[in-house]
């Protein structure tokens, strides 16, 4: 996990990456199925799926450039990130980026089923799953 800004002992720092945790966890099936019709949609043109924290938590892009730039500030800290970035698989796992307090924190999982799978199997389109999703990310991160 990469840290940038503020201490990350401090109260709330690890809350967050607790909460975007937990709130994986428990959508998974829904994580897999947006990340999938994003990819259906966009492809890679966009960039990676990443979750602003602050100051309401949502659902936005980030997109290789900017992290390639943001590695470059950060003297190469972020090259790990980057090569999980380029070697992910959207037909077999999820990658989101969480943001909050100027820190990163990288989430890959493995769903089962597989991405296209839940796409079809939660019978959503992507607009109706982002704003489900960001509507339970905004109870679930709650005091971030």
């Amino acid at each position: 996990m990469i840290q940038f800004g503020k201490n990350p002992s401090e109260p709330g720092q690890k809350s967050w990456r607790r909460q975007l945790d937990q709130f994986v966890k428990e959508n998974q099936q829904d994580l897999a199925a947006l990340s999938w019709g994003l990819w259906l949609e966009n492809g890679d043109s966009q960039g990676s799926i990443g979750i602003d924290i602050e100051p309401t938590p949502r659902f936005i892009y980030c997109p290789k450039a900017a992290i390639e730039k943001l590695n470059h500030q950060a003297e190469d800290t972020l090259r790990e990130m980057l090569g999980v970035i380029d070697a992910h698989n959207p037909e077999l796992e999820v990658l989101l980026i969480g943001i909050s307090s100027g820190q990163i924190n990288l989430v890959q999982f493995k769903p089962e089923p597989a991405p296209p799978v839940c796409f079809e199997e939660v019978g959503r389109d992507v607009d109706t799953l982002l704003t489900q999703l960001e509507e339970s990310l905004s109870k679930h991160l709650t005091s971030v």
